[in-house]
């Protein structure tokens, strides 16, 4: 009957909202709760101030905005928080199913903190007072770039015209660019004319080569400890390692084939789906073909 099959139950578990989601609707709501305060109760800089990240409140011991202030823009700049939105939307929806919901969201705090503590050093006397996403942002992009380095992005430049570039060159562009504004401006103690935190940036892009180098698909494990007590060589001549057996999915029994499958969808959900062996790669697509037949 057309009621048994799995795609009209009731029960059918349906999507739920992605990390991505959730981050883009947390980095609206910091922007809404912005304008409130400042235009409904006359509190203009008061969000600001307890959760944007300055060298004086780092200083009276407020860690916290060292995440916090990612999450606020210029309220008076809607281009401000459309273009960080942009770019994480973007730059999420291919690097999320790559990574896992973990290690993206794990990603972009690790780019945010890190500019956040960049911009903290070269700042810490100048004063000011920084917020908006483009660290993540930043840090986001270099690991799409390394990634994919030569795949042609089009973006709009300045909202109007279309350029086509390869990533690889937006990222090194972008990096001399903050390499040379900070360098210019905010170590002298002076103001970027380009409004951009170019340190925080530096932070995140740094975050995010680091993560990519040293992180992705590698595997933190202590070294293991030898035995106190060991055989003599002589007794270990002959001796071999037995192999271990391979485990094979019986792929005539459905139940079986359909356990497996979801043991893999699991591990894309939780570690990306580059994680997947060969094997697990070469197995998910036979099941397609072999679950449709009837």
């Amino acid at each position: 009957m057309l009621s048994d099959r799995s795609y009209m139950r009731d029960s059918y578990p349906r999507e739920k909202p992605s990390v991505l989601t959730w981050l883009i609707s947390a980095i609206v709501a910091g922007f809404v709760l912005q304008l409130v305060v400042e235009r409904w109760f006359n509190l203009s800089g008061s969000v600001e101030y307890y959760f944007g990240l300055s060298a004086s409140g780092l200083r009276a011991g407020h860690v916290w905005t060292l995440l916090t202030y990612s999450f606020l823009h210029d309220a008076g700049n809607l281009l401000h928080i459309v273009g960080n939105l942009l770019g994480i939307y973007f730059i999420g929806r291919v690097l999320q199913p790559m990574l896992g919901a973990a290690r993206f969201l794990g990603l972009y705090a690790a780019a945010v903190i890190v500019g956040g503590i960049a911009w903290a050093a070269v700042n810490w006397h100048a004063g000011g007072i920084v917020i908006g996403a483009s660290a993540g942002v930043a840090g986001l992009f270099v690991v799409f770039a390394c990634f994919y380095p030569n795949q042609p992005v089009t973006f709009l430049l300045f909202f109007v015209l279309p350029v086509t570039l390869k990533p690889k060159y937006i990222a090194i562009a972008a990096a001399l660019i903050d390499l040379a504004g900070c360098f210019f401006y905010e170590i002298m103690g002076a103001v970027s004319p380009f409004g951009f935190a170019h340190s925080a940036h530096l932070g995140g892009m740094a975050a995010g080569w680091i993560y990519y180098r040293y992180v992705h698909e590698a595997n933190w494990r202590l070294p293991s400890r030898r035995p106190d007590i060991e055989l003599p060589r002589w007794m270990n001549k002959g001796a071999k390692p037995a192999a271990p057996a391979a485990y094979q999915v019986n792929l005539g029994n459905r139940d079986d084939l359909r356990a497996e499958v979801d043991r893999i969808l699991d591990k894309i959900n939780s570690q990306g789906f580059g994680a997947l062996t060969p094997e697990e790669k070469r197995l998910l697509d036979n099941a397609k073909d072999l679950l449709s037949r009837r």
